[in-house]
């Protein structure tokens, strides 16, 4: 699987996409538009190690529900990027085995060398 997962009303997620000029194997998934299933989340924890990791604390309903407050797990992790996508920290590119999430210079640098090696 080569997806790279992202909004497309998020500035951060355009200059990546543009940063990285990803090759045409790459499938450009829109999470507004098309949200992730069960089993792609599964998928992507599996790459990553947790759901807490994909989860964006940044999210301004995170702030409106006042979870700050809130102990989560990381089923409550995975069900709040279920229901509403903006919980997804992103973007997300995936390639093959790889995860690379975020917007950091570092994620950019990572992600530029994978997807050029």
């Amino acid at each position: 699987m080569k997806t790279f997962f992202y909004l497309k009303t998020c500035d951060t997620c355009r200059r990546f996409l543009k940063e990285l000029q990803l090759p045409e194997d790459v499938i450009l998934r829109e999470i507004k538009e098309q949200p992730l299933t069960l089993e792609e989340m599964k998928r992507l924890q599996e790459l990553s190690g947790n759901y807490e990791v994909l989860f964006s604390r940044n999210s301004r309903l995170y702030k409106e529900r006042n979870l700050k407050e809130k102990q989560l797990t990381e089923n409550d992790f995975l069900n709040l990027i279920l229901n509403h996508y903006t919980f997804l920290k992103r973007p997300v590119l995936v390639l093959e085995n790889q995860i690379f999430i975020g917007n950091s210079a570092k994620t950019i640098q990572a992600a530029k060398e994978a997807l050029h090696a």
